[in-house]
């Protein structure tokens, strides 16, 4: 088994660092070191800035912070064709695990390109939802899977065919240009 079919997952239990081989990933691996699920994700909430543990499974029951009580996931997000932010924490679930063709936008706030790129992905999302998955990926905050990606400009666009990265795109490039590449994407096996 090789280092690219392993993922390297922190427990958010007790710090320790388990590989896991994707094909494992939906299996809702275990902790090697303290038994505890791997798939849970630790959401901030919006409200007020509380970070709530939460498991995966849990996500479509509308969970609540623990704190002031406002919801924390609202559903559809991709159903109404909208960039789903991801982070470090969720990159694994959003992107690798997720069955079919995701595209990655490396982006920051003070970058004017990635600002003209943005209203370019919401469109495309929108057009093409339920067939392709658009993420936004903001590498100020996320550097872990930023250096994991040896992402060193931006915008940069990662396009990831059933969890494994399959092209790159650098800078601020027309809307024609994107909307070939997903076509692209979509049409391989």
């Amino acid at each position: 088994m090789t280092k690219d079919d392993q993922m390297v997952i922190r427990c958010l239990n007790c710090g320790r660092k388990n590989r896991i081989p994707r094909e494992r990933m939906h299996d809702r691996p275990l902790c090697g070191a303290c038994h505890a699920t791997l798939d849970e994700m630790i959401i901030r909430c919006l409200n007020c800035g509380t970070k709530n543990r939460m498991p995966e499974n849990r996500l479509d029951e509308q969970p609540l912070c623990g704190k002031c009580g406002a919801t924390l996931v609202t559903k559809g997000d991709q159903d109404q064709g909208l960039p789903v932010d991801v982070t470090d924490t969720t990159f694994t679930q959003e992107v690798l695990s997720f069955p079919g063709p995701v595209l990655v936008d490396c982006w920051a706030a003070w970058c004017g390109p990635c600002r003209a790129v943005a209203p370019i992905l919401d469109e495309l999302a929108s057009k093409y939802a339920g067939k392709i998955r658009i993420a936004k990926l903001n590498v100020d905050e996320n550097t872990v899977t930023a250096a994991r990606y040896e992402i060193r400009n931006i915008p940069t666009m990662l396009l990831f065919k059933d969890g494994k990265l399959v092209n790159s795109l650098l800078g601020a490039l027309p809307k024609e240009t994107i909307e070939q590449h997903l076509i692209d994407i979509m049409k391989k096996n």
